[in-house]
């Protein structure tokens, strides 16, 4: 079964702890640990893009509420950025994050989206950004990995890490003279979101060339 010349699996792979015992009761090697990542990962989209079942897409989309993201970061954290189980973790983080802290994403979006109209254009955040908005957005985001165009899922979702990339950078020069440290912290986290953004462009590319495994 394929769908835009991609390969759809047909049954999920089974990585808990019976399937290690089953082979040979230790721990999986470096090796095993790859293949488990990106498996896991091409089933997950795979599966979603292709049942069209808006119960499944919620479950997916709340993955890590019912997984915990120590487990998620276990499976997806150590890949690169830009490869599928890669991307699949700045998703979802970037979700539990604006979940967790809704009225701080909602602070910073709000002071960087004057300074990127453009990116606000794309990710769609609905005015004014509050709370509400910002945790509907990051739902979205991931209901369109599922459900929608991928790619522009992607695009939305480094659109939105740019707008928090310059309201960290905004509140960063206004709390520069007062508190340095403060100020320095965001600066440092506003180039990490900026990555994060740049990241999710990279393989929203790799995603329409087929080429985000």
């Amino acid at each position: 079964m394929t769908e835009s010349g991609r390969n759809v699996p047909r049954r999920p792979v089974h990585f808990g702890p019976d399937a290690i015992e089953a082979h040979g009761a230790g721990l999986p090697g470096p090796a095993e640990i790859v293949e488990i990542a990106h498996q896991t990962a091409a089933v997950l989209v795979g599966t979603g893009r292709a049942v069209h079942d808006p119960t499944v897409t919620g479950r997916l989309v709340a993955l890590v509420d019912e997984l915990g993201l120590s487990t998620v970061a276990d499976l997806w954290a150590a890949r690169p950025a830009r490869s599928l189980p890669g991307t699949l973790w700045r998703l979802y983080a970037l979700r539990e994050w604006v979940r967790r802290q809704p009225i701080e994403a909602s602070r910073e979006y709000a002071a960087g989206m004057r300074f990127t109209d453009v990116a606000h254009a794309v990710a769609g955040v609905a005015e004014p950004p509050g709370p509400d908005e910002v945790r509907a957005l990051a739902d979205e985001i991931l209901t369109g990995v599922f459900s929608g165009d991928l790619a522009v899922a992607l695009e939305r979702a480094a659109a939105f890490s740019a707008v928090i990339a310059a309201g960290r950078a905004e509140l960063a020069h206004d709390r520069d003279a007062t508190d340095p440290a403060s100020a320095g912290a965001l600066t440092t986290t506003a180039a990490a979101m900026q990555r994060t953004g740049n990241d999710l462009i990279a393989s929203a590319a790799l995603w329409r060339a087929g080429e985000l495994d």
